[in-house]
């Protein structure tokens, strides 16, 4: 592989194969490869990614770092409610007829 200087500033540098041979194990670099190798020894480093990352959302939450998934999504939910309560949210406007453009909404009687 080769790295040649990205013209952009705050850019990652590029990394172009030298040949053939460098562009096919490019090709083989996709997330799909990279997640499939999760709960395997190879993807050992990713996995500890991910704990850390669900470790810090946890704590942002104020949850334990060892919440399970249905833990954290019945917290979700609940805080979903929590707040769709506080806020109600206005229904949208039904459509009153359609016209020759398409649907007009409905307007309010003028008193």
């Amino acid at each position: 592989m080769e790295r040649l200087p990205e013209v952009v500033p705050a850019f990652p540098d590029r990394i172009l194969p030298r040949d053939a041979e460098a562009a096919a194990t490019l090709k083989t670099r996709t997330l799909i490869d990279l997640y499939n190798t999760r709960g395997k020894p190879e993807g050992a480093w990713l996995d500890a990614l991910h704990a850390a990352l669900d470790a810090a959302v946890a704590a942002a939450y104020g949850w334990p770092a060892d919440i399970g998934e249905d833990e954290a999504i019945a917290a979700l939910l609940a805080l979903n409610r929590e707040r769709g309560g506080a806020e109600p949210v206005s229904p949208r406007p039904r459509a009153a007829s359609a016209g020759p453009s398409g649907p007009r909404l409905a307007t309010p009687a003028a008193t």
